[in-house]
């Protein structure tokens, strides 16, 4: 029995998929015009995690991410510049070969994270008809209007607008007459007439001149593109229905955009709720308590955790130290504590002798954990347990089992690198077992085992690896 917490009820609930045995999911992607941090990532090793607990239940998951390539401004407020068209000048190179470098750079760092391919990517750009075939259906229920600068989404004739982040909306209607500006991709600065509601938010954004844009198309309302909220409604229905089970992203998504998603959904299928459970992940944030953003002023990618000498998968075990709801700190203490960590478990796992079986006792607590909204360091704790109980039966089956949630591969051979340190306490040892001094002998073993190290006496030598609470 799977438990979730669901952000629009603000309670953990038991999930029950829509049809019986199947499991729509869509997961907010990435806007690429940039290469994404390890923040960011933060929220897809949530997601990855969420769909591997739904499968290690049973569930066939049909998993939608979006690829954002057009649309997203750099303005929550629908003004400033596209990011896409931005990075394309900055760079002097097509929108077109932006986005797709920026994705394969991103599919790059998914894939060393080891997190598992969707059901399918998909691209605004290419879901242009569905987004003007949905911007037509609210239009003819008059849910829009238009200004100088787009068709526009009109919010106080949607009464549940709000209720996923809980957002007060009275006193925002109908401002004064003021003017917002904005810069084009030519800089012409231009001014557009007050929304009705200061919640409203664009569907279809007309071009300033035609050719200005390098991405703009023809539509019943002129040429233009589409907003960035319209793009997910139409991408996640048209692969997952018009209602469906589960829609995460960080939690940064749920006052705009995830709102402006479930007011332009239910509005145009009827369905209520659009989507049964909504999942936030938390920021990752530096010191200071601040969100990793390009914005602050410092960020990470993966490639460069490699060139630090961190592994994407180490990476992905420190995530699992804070529940996915919960800010997670970054610092350089934090994150050489979990690679030290997860190397230590590599190397106790290494040491275990495989007999076979599995361990009932200790896959039960598991499946506790991760059953219960994802509690991934409770999950890790209850894998140390396996791991350094002597008694334990059944150790490398169990394992093995738990990563498929976990998705560490822990199994996964290697080759040790060993310290130098280390190496030489295990050669003094040897000339100590071989000049027959067992008191010293067992004070250097237990010395390494300190350190985290096994060593296993062979015939020809020895050999380093696995935790000494492991040695049989």
């Amino acid at each position: 029995m799977v438990k979730l917490y669901n952000t629009l009820t603000r309670k953990k609930e038991v999930f029950k998929p829509i049809s019986e045995g199947k499991v729509g999911l869509y997961t907010c992607g990435p806007t690429v015009y940039w290469y994404a941090h390890v923040g960011n990532f933060r929220s897809y090793i949530f997601a990855d995690v969420l769909k591997r607990v739904l499968m290690y239940n049973g569930l066939e998951v049909k998993h939608i991410i979006n690829v954002t390539d057009v649309g997203h401004l750099t303005s929550d407020a629908d003004s400033g510049e596209d990011k896409l068209e931005a990075s394309a000048a900055r760079e002097r190179k097509t929108a077109s070969e932006i986005s797709h470098f920026y994705f394969n750079a991103f599919q790059k760092d998914f894939e060393k994270l080891n997190l598992i391919e969707p059901f399918k990517w998909t691209w605004a750009t290419e879901h242009i008809k569905e987004q003007i075939d949905m911007i037509n259906i609210l239009e003819k229920k008059g849910y829009t209007y238009k200004t100088s600068d787009g068709i526009y989404f009109d919010t106080s004739k949607f009464a549940d607008y709000g209720m996923l982040s809980n957002k007060k909306i009275c006193g925002l209607e109908a401002g004064a007459s003021q003017h917002t500006p904005i810069s084009t991709g030519v800089k012409r600065k231009i001014y557009l007439r007050e929304k009705k509601n200061k919640t409203d938010f664009a569907l279809w954004k007309f071009s300033g001149e035609p050719g200005e844009r390098q991405q703009e198309w023809k539509s019943p309302w002129g040429l233009g593109f589409p907003g960035w909220h319209i793009e997910c409604s139409a991408m996640s229905s048209k692969y997952l229905g018009k209602q469906f089970d589960i829609h995460t992203g960080g939690e940064d998504n749920m006052p705009i955009h995830h709102e402006n998603e479930i007011a332009q959904s239910e509005c145009a299928f009827g369905k209520k709720p659009w989507v049964k459970t909504w999942m936030h992940g938390a920021f990752l944030n530096i010191k200071g308590n601040k969100k990793m953003s390009k914005s602050a002023g410092k960020i990470m990618t993966i490639s460069e955790l490699e060139r630090g000498g961190i592994s994407p998968l180490a990476y992905r075990y420190f995530t699992y130290s804070a529940k996915y709801r919960k800010p997670l700190v970054w610092s350089d203490e934090a994150i050489k504590g979990a690679v030290d960590s997860y190397k230590r478990l590599k190397n106790i796992i290494s040491g275990i002798e495989n007999k076979g079986g599995m361990n009932k006792k200790y896959l039960k607590e598991f499946e506790e954990r991760i059953n219960d909204d994802l509690d991934m360091p409770g999950a890790v704790a209850v894998l140390w347990k396996l791991v350094r109980d002597e008694k334990a039966e059944g150790k490398i089956g169990t394992i093995k089992k738990m990563d498929q949630v976990f998705g560490l591969e822990l199994l996964k051979e290697e080759v040790v690198d060993v310290p130098d340190d280390v190496q030489a306490i295990a050669d003094e040892r040897q000339k100590a077992r071989d000049e027959k001094d067992w008191v010293k002998s067992d004070k250097l073993r237990d010395k390494l085992r300190g350190m985290g190290w096994a060593i296993k006496d062979r015939k020809e030598g020895y050999e380093l690896g696995g935790d000494g609470n492991n040695i049989k």
